[in-house]
């Protein structure tokens, strides 16, 4: 009984695995802190940009 239950285990927690790969998470990439910064330098260019050329 304990080498079938090893067997059975073993091809579980592979199937479980392959299993895994196949539904990907809906969690958002990471992005550094350099890289937000980045980011959000920017927008704020592009929305003084905007409003500059709203004012002319």
């Amino acid at each position: 009984m304990n080498r079938r239950k090893k067997i059975v285990t073993k091809f579980n927690n592979k199937d479980k695995r392959a299993n895994a790969k196949l539904h990907k998470s809906n969690k958002p990439a990471y992005v550094s802190k350099a890289e937000r910064e980045r980011l959000a330098l920017l927008a704020q260019e592009q929305q003084i940009d905007t409003l500059n050329d709203e004012a002319c």
